[in-house]
């Protein structure tokens, strides 16, 4: 018997089916093997068809049910993961009224603004835990405002998730955590946001029915089941945004653990019950998958490094090196400190925890007559991990005592410079697991039966190795401090 999930993301689809019993990871398949596709019909917008996700999804479980010869009885659960702060706006029969306003869509930051001064700072810091800012509350607003027509036939909103759930069960539903990342979570009442509905005079009405993160959230229909190729009744045992949903992959639940991500972009995810909001402008907070009302409250706080692996990607596509594996030889002929030379590695947009400064990327103090490649590619790893310190160190103003970090098998955490140095600094090891966001969304849902120990036991053996900060940590600290010295003067001159 198995369990499947679903990790819904903006280019992709990644589908993966474990065993009930082991969560031992079968297959994960990616659909469509090459990228989705995304409109932009005007600058800063970025938007999908909410049904070429139900069509990918179900193409992608046929692919599974047929190469490993599995039927739809055989499946005893789905989870599902999903790109966080999407908007899908449907009728009353669940039918998109128009494309869902994705994650990177930006047409709603001067809403989310105008709301943040509105309603007040200090009342959203200390309701919300965040400012209003491009959320999915504030592109809900920005439909209401430029497409009265829709909004007025909208029968209910929906995360990119609920969506998924509603296409498998016929029930519109949602989740505490999937409130809290649209900014419709009051955490200091313990219930929707007032303030944010009244203040965008959204009717209650408009809000799914709220199930638990990890329970039956609905159970396969009969169309769900002819569509999918799911058996009827199949339930929905768990549904998480994908930067919860890493962190529960990575067994981060208590406050103290950490899930680190090094991929495109890269992402520090601390779980907390201290609801400091000193670095609200820098550092957003959701409720994590294990958040309960009137309960534990746990909370996740999300540092997003928009200026991660898209860096190391570029130079592997312009400086005439094979591969990463090359790359990473290369830099390993240089010195820590790569010589002087620093690479600045914010070229791709502007960075939430500069305040929103849009600095670039910048390379410095490279001498044309001693440096080379090699020391611009030790000089891009080691920029790249200084930003997440430089990110850690923000988390750590604002209340976060890292006792564990985990991070997955892949990209930038495979490059033991980049561990390394992160290891180094901040003084603690980073555990590596060979695990994925849709493994850790089919495990999920053996929580409700089981419990977490259960679940925790399925990572013993995807663990891959640690790294342990190294014993000299002085090199180190005088190539950060000589990166944030230039990091300094660019933000004070831009």
């Amino acid at each position: 018997m198995y369990y499947l999930g679903i990790d819904l993301g903006s280019s992709s689809v990644k589908i993966a089916l474990v065993e009930q019993s082991t969560g031992k990871n079968v297959v994960v398949v990616q659909q469509p093997e090459e990228e989705m596709g995304m409109y932009a019909a005007q600058k800063g917008w970025a938007e999908q068809d909410p049904k070429d996700w139900w069509e990918h999804i179900c193409i992608g479980i046929q692919r599974i049910k047929k190469s490993h010869q599995i039927n739809g009885d055989e499946i005893k659960g789905i989870g599902i993961s999903y790109q966080m702060h999407g908007l899908v706006v449907a009728d009353e029969h669940g039918v998109p009224l128009r494309p869902s306003i994705i994650w990177c869509d930006s047409r709603a930051v001067e809403i989310g603004n105008k709301a943040y001064a509105d309603i007040g700072t200090e009342k959203c810091d200390e309701h919300l835990l965040n400012s209003p800012a491009n959320f999915t509350a504030s592109k809900l607003r920005w439909v209401k405002d430029n497409e009265p027509d829709i909004f007025a036939k909208t029968f209910k909103f929906m995360l990119p998730g609920d969506y998924i759930a509603y296409r498998f069960s016929g029930k519109m539903t949602t989740t505490i955590s999937g409130l809290s990342e649209g900014i419709f979570w009051d955490f200091k009442t313990d219930k929707l946001a007032k303030d944010i509905m009244d203040y965008h005079s959204f009717s209650e009405d408009m809000v799914p029915e709220l199930v638990e993160t990890f329970g039956i959230q609905g159970t396969v229909s009969a169309l769900g089941s002819k569509e999918s190729g799911i058996s009827e009744g199949t339930p929905i045992l768990y549904r998480a945004g994908d930067q919860p949903n890493n962190a529960l992959s990575l067994n981060v639940f208590q406050p103290g653990e950490v899930a680190a991500t090094g991929g495109t972009s890269g992402v520090v995810y601390a779980i907390t019950d201290n609801l400091s909001v000193k670095e609200s402008s820098r550092v957003n907070n959701f409720a994590h998958v294990n958040y309960q009302q009137g309960g534990a409250k746990n909370i996740g706080k999300l540092l997003c490094i928009n200026g991660a692996g898209i860096q190391y990607r570029w130079l592997l596509n312009n400086l005439d090196v094979g591969s990463y594996d090359e790359m990473n030889r290369l830099a390993n002929e240089v010195e820590i400190g790569a010589d002087g030379v620093c690479v600045i590695p914010f070229g791709n947009g502007a960075e939430r925890m500069l305040l929103n400064q849009d600095i670039g990327t910048r390379i410095v103090n490279l001498n044309l007559n001693r440096h080379s490649k090699a020391h611009i590619c030790r000089a891009a790893l080691e920029g790249i991990a200084f930003s997440f310190v430089y990110g850690m160190e923000i988390m750590k103003s604002d209340g976060i005592e890292a006792q564990v970090i985990r991070a997955g098998n892949d990209n930038l955490f495979r490059s033991e410079i980049f561990a390394n140095t992160i290891a180094t600094l901040i003084q603690q090891e980073i555990e590596i697991y060979n695990t994925t966001g849709a493994v850790g969304a089919a495990r999920a849902c053996a929580i409700p039966a089981k419990g977490q120990q259960f679940f925790s036991d399925f990572m013993k053996n995807d663990h891959v190795m640690t790294f342990m900060p190294l014993k000299d940590r002085e090199p180190y600290e005088g190539a950060y401090n000589n990166w944030k010295k230039e990091l300094e003067l660019i933000k004070n001159n831009a």
